[in-house]
């Protein structure tokens, strides 16, 4: 019968157990299917899986394996660092030994994003070695990172939860990560905060003189000598690093063209906004915390308010808006008194002619072109 059917070009399946042309039995190898003579061949139901993506053994595990997130918490001997999503937690000394440690073994996990909190310049060198190694660094504010703790519920805190607390923030929020100072820039920051404490200090001892007793008063003066004597040199650093390199000299330049811009605030502002002339005007004012915020609900319209951004910063620059209305600057003068003809009050008037200072050096900058007086 089988023969006969062949003579024909008529075949029949072998099994027919699966449903399948090929088919075959548990237990029995594949079988090819046959097809008439003269007609195409037929397309297997079961094509045979290729190598690629889809194959379990040919899949990348990078792709497989989920981005990791870190969060580094970092007090004075001590970097606490916690994992996520594997939820690892270990720790290393805050030293050149453990920074190293700390490095190397975060450049063998390759995360997606590394998170420090700002901690008073502790944070600097960790982070600045964690970014030296090619790693996405980010350094956030604690503020930030508390209020997101408190909203998912975790009020206790200890560095191994700060940590985590850190992990998760990075992982639910993903901060952007910024470019970090260089040393240069870290230094002259460093040389300004400096000399904001000396200041606090020598108004503090000031003041004192004029309650104190008589028999304090020379060991006072001896104190405000020093303090006097230690805030010259502390010019005298600001100025030569300044002059040292070509790009901050050339924008101290444009800088202080603007009347009410002194070295002191030319200064502050190539350390603590380096990216000033490479922004817009919103964010040159949100920088500097002088962008206003809306406080809406509803049918209710709120004051706007200010907040947020580099608070040394907008102090400076604050008094340069004090000296340019002085000053007779005709831009911001003439901004300052139609402002306050308006009924505006004038702390207000003068935090709006410190964006407006704001945006009109980053302007400067961006073009490199030089105060013209109008």
């Amino acid at each position: 019968m089988r023969v006969a059917l062949r003579m024909f070009g008529v075949t029949r399946p072998r099994y027919q157990g699966s449903g399948q042309a090929g088919g075959s039995p548990q237990g029995a190898g594949p079988v090819k299917a046959e097809h008439k003579r003269g007609a195409p061949p037929a397309a297997s139901t079961q094509p045979e899986r290729s190598p690629g993506l889809d194959s379990p053994h040919q899949r990348s595990r990078v792709m497989d394996k989920p981005p990791t997130f870190v969060g580094v918490d970092v007090s004075e001997h001590r970097l606490d660092v916690h994992l996520r999503p594997s939820g690892e937690h270990f720790t290393v000394s805050h030293d050149e030994a453990g920074v190293a440690a700390l490095v190397e073994r975060l450049t063998a996990l390759a995360p997606a994003l590394v998170v420090l909190e700002a901690t008073g310049g502790m944070e600097v060198a960790p982070a600045a070695a964690l970014a030296a190694a090619g790693l996405p660094v980010a350094v956030v504010n604690p503020r930030q990172v508390r209020a997101f703790a408190r909203a998912t519920g975790r009020l206790a805190k200890t560095d191994r939860l700060d940590a985590e607390a850190i992990a998760r923030f990075a992982e639910a929020v993903r901060p952007p990560v910024r470019p970090l100072p260089d040393e240069a820039t870290r230094r002259l920051a460093a040389l300004l905060a400096r000399r904001r404490q000396l200041l606090e200090m020598l108004v503090a001892e000031r003041n004192r003189r004029h309650m104190a007793d008589p028999i304090l008063r020379e060991g006072i003066d001896a104190h405000l000598r020093w303090l006097e004597e230690a805030l010259d040199a502390i010019g005298r650093d600001l100025g030569e690093a300044v002059q040292a390199s070509p790009v901050w000299r050339a924008k101290e330049e444009l800088l202080r063209s603007v009347p009410g811009v002194g070295p002191v605030s030319a200064r502050t502002l190539l350390a603590e906004l380096p990216e000033l002339g490479s922004l817009t005007r919103r964010q040159a004012a949100a920088l500097v915390g002088v962008a206003p915020f809306n406080h809406d609900s509803g049918r209710m319209r709120g004051k706007r308010a200010i907040g947020g951004g580099r608070a040394a910063l907008r102090a400076c620059l604050y008094m340069a808006a004090v000296a340019a209305v002085r000053a007779g600057n005709p831009a911001i003068a003439g901004f300052y008194g139609r402002l306050r003809a308006a009924g505006k009050p004038a702390k207000l008037a003068l935090t709006a002619c410190v964006r407006k200072l704001v945006v009109t050096l980053n302007a400067m900058l961006r073009t490199g072109t030089a105060w013209k007086q109008a």
